[in-house]
């Protein structure tokens, strides 16, 4: 029996290590963000359109930005799930998007560009304070 709990006890350490690794890096997730600055900024519109204020804003909705007809029609609203599908791929969860980036495909590197984009997007964040 003390066998048993000794076994019990090394698995539950285990997996919450493994849960610790498996948390989203959001220091990480800024360095990932880089890949989408040729077109994305945090606070205004570039190419793409600006990220502050993006959880729970519906797709295609920022005032004056030109999205495309697909985008616009989505009725897709940013969050988390939302945000680790399109970010897989793009064009396969909005085909007609003007994004034609191919998207994040490595899990892992999502999950930390959203625990980013979730801190830094904040309308609270300085980034996105200052931009009011």
């Amino acid at each position: 029996m003390k066998t048993r709990g000794r076994l019990l006890a090394v698995l539950l350490a285990l997996s919450a290590a493994a849960a610790v690794q498996a948390a989203p890096d959001a220091v990480h997730g800024e360095q990932v963000y880089v890949r989408c600055l040729a077109c994305h900024a945090l606070a205004y519109d570039r190419v793409g359109p600006h990220h502050c204020g993006l959880f729970g804003r519906l797709a295609g909705s920022v005032p004056g930005f030109a999205y495309s007809p697909a985008m616009k029609k989505s009725k897709i609203v940013w969050n988390e799930k939302t945000l680790d599908q399109f970010l897989k791929s793009p064009m396969k969860m909005v085909p007609g998007t003007a994004m034609t980036y191919d998207g994040v495909p490595d899990p892992k590197d999502r999950a930390d560009l959203i625990a980013y984009l979730k801190q830094a997007t904040n309308p609270d964040s300085p980034q996105c304070a200052k931009s009011r």
